[in-house]
């Protein structure tokens, strides 16, 4: 099965605005699909579409060939997939290591009574809960400061816990969104960095992005939307030529470095 993910002829409504417009396309298993366009394109809403937290109005959205529209989020997870969000979501109060134990907790075993009850099992499992989410720190490169209260770490480190925290849930696709909002230039460079790493992990991305420098360095194929609608999708180096691309996205005299 080489297709984790496919959307067929999906739309959105919201009232009289027509939000994701007959939008088709397939994310192969171990690619980085990146999802570009204007703003207003609809890229936040097909993300949402995709995780369960919007129902689309009509079309197909399969996940490892099962239709998953109109399921719960929390469903779609434990399906194995899971996200991250523009804006940095890291719970005030609690250290890194702390945030990606709680993205862990969702795969645990032995539940709320044997937690109640503090029994031997519980104890096993939060060791390995624990040992794993050191794990993915390292593996994110700041393991430094898993003890370190995560909302006070640098804007790229936070991202970087936020991302550990997804990895937590032993994702099969892993769905970022705007993964370079708000990082200066060596930031966004090393999330490219670590995206890369993830999909050697085996799993797949499928990423919203407006850093045009990043989506280029990383993506194996490129999904453009404008007003809700797909103009164009194929790998980078054309997309850097689609002469639609240029003016609609780019505008008429601008070209996308890569």
């Amino acid at each position: 099965m080489n297709r984790m993910l496919e959307l067929h002829n999906v739309h959105k409504y919201f009232g009289g605005l027509h939000a994701v417009n007959d939008v088709s396309f397939t994310v192969s298993r171990g690619a980085i699909k990146a999802v570009i366009g204007p703003n207003g394109a609809g890229k936040t809403t097909l993300f949402n579409l995709i995780a369960g937290v919007l129902e689309p109005t009509a079309g197909t959205i399969l996940f490892k060939e099962q239709p998953i529209q109109g399921w719960k989020p929390h469903q779609v997870a434990a399906l194995g997939m899971s996200r991250t969000f523009q804006n940095i979501k890291l719970f005030h109060g609690m250290t890194a290591l702390e945030n990606v134990m709680l993205g862990r907790h969702v795969r645990s075993r032995a539940g709320f009574l044997a937690g109640m009850l503090n029994l031997p099992g519980t104890w096993r499992e939060e060791r390995a809960i624990r040992s794993r989410a050191l794990e993915l720190l390292e593996l994110m490169e700041i393991g430094e400061f898993a003890d370190v209260e995560a909302t006070s770490l640098s804007f790229g480190q936070q991202r970087a816990v936020e991302m550990a925290r997804a990895l937590a849930t032993d994702p099969e696709i892993l769905l970022l969104d705007e993964p370079a909002a708000g990082l200066n230039i060596y930031e966004t460079a090393e999330v490219a960095r670590l995206i890369s790493r993830i999909r050697d992990m085996g799993i797949t991305v499928l990423l919203v992005e407006h850093d045009m420098s990043l989506v280029m360095e990383i993506s194996d194929e490129i999904v453009v939307l404008c007003f809700g609608e797909k103009i164009a999708e194929d790998v980078p180096e054309t997309i850097q030529r689609d002469p639609e691309v240029i003016k609609i996205y780019l505008g008429e005299d601008e070209e996308v470095s890569g």
